[in-house]
């Protein structure tokens, strides 16, 4: 290789550019070794790093060009989808020895998408548009791609909603930063909104109260500058949530599965 010069079946080949070698080595739970083989390694004679993308936006960008969305994944959806992937990568509940990959990743917003258009069937919306609420079957639908560390059993998901939740509201707190979104809270609290897989977007913005901070949240999460309701939609589920996760607001599930947020 060094010389550039193979051989393939009595063939010779010249090569005039340098070569990249790729291999590929099997999870550490199905050989023990989570590592390239010796033989393989010592053809080499060079030593192989690996790891998981190092920055935030490299996680995001890899989602996108690898996930297959069968509906708009916003993107301060496919973030909050980035900082849980590398929130489980770091917890101690997660066995690290079989690791949390990249594919964990696309098929959270993978799941988050299929999440959106099953709701835009239920609720008629031509456009489905994902929303913090489709986030809610990620834990259930990919818990059994994850292995869990000795003495977890039966604390799987509630790990799983935590570091979920944990990153949504790390997404959100980066996304509005130096908003004040206390007049939301206020708004409200007085008038509560109903949000859920069962309300479609265009119900969600028309419950919104009338406050100059969610044109700017609109403007923070790419929702301003359209007429689909769903962007929109999103966007204020967003800072609801974060309104709830910061204890600004309380927020109950009624009999038909919706969420009620208010003071």
């Amino acid at each position: 290789m060094e010389e550039r010069d193979i051989q393939v079946r009595g063939y010779t080949l010249r090569l005039p550019l340098d070569v990249l070698l790729v291999a590929s080595a099997n999870p550490e739970d199905y050989t023990n070794r989570g590592r390239i083989i010796t033989p393989l390694k010592d053809r080499f004679g060079a030593e192989v790093r690996t790891h998981y993308p190092l920055e935030l936006a490299d996680e995001v960008a890899l989602v996108e060009q690898e996930a297959v969305l069968a509906a708009d994944v916003p993107a301060h959806l496919l973030e909050v989808i980035a900082r849980f992937t590398r929130a489980l990568r770091e917890s101690s509940a997660v066995d690290q020895g079989s690791g949390v990959s990249a594919r964990f990743a696309v098929a959270a917003a993978e799941t988050v998408a299929a999440a959106a258009l099953r709701r835009a069937a239920i609720t008629g919306e031509e456009r489905p548009v994902a929303r913090p609420v489709d986030l809610e079957s990620v834990p259930a639908v990919l818990r059994g791609k994850l292995e869990f560390a000795s003495g977890e059993e039966g604390r799987e998901s509630e790990h799983l909603e935590h570091l979920l939740r944990r990153a949504t509201a790390d997404t959100a707190r980066a996304r509005l930063r130096g908003l004040d979104l206390n007049p939301l809270a206020e708004a409200v609290s007085a008038a509560p909104v109903r949000t859920g897989e069962r309300v479609p977007a265009v119900e969600v913005v028309a419950a919104l109260p009338v406050v100059d901070v969610l044109t700017e949240v609109g403007k923070r999460l790419d929702a301003a500058g359209t007429e689909d309701p769903g962007p929109m939609a999103s966007a204020a589920e967003l800072a609801l949530e974060l309104l709830f996760l910061t204890r600004r607001l309380a927020k109950d599930e009624s009999d038909d599965g919706d969420t009620v947020s208010y003071g």
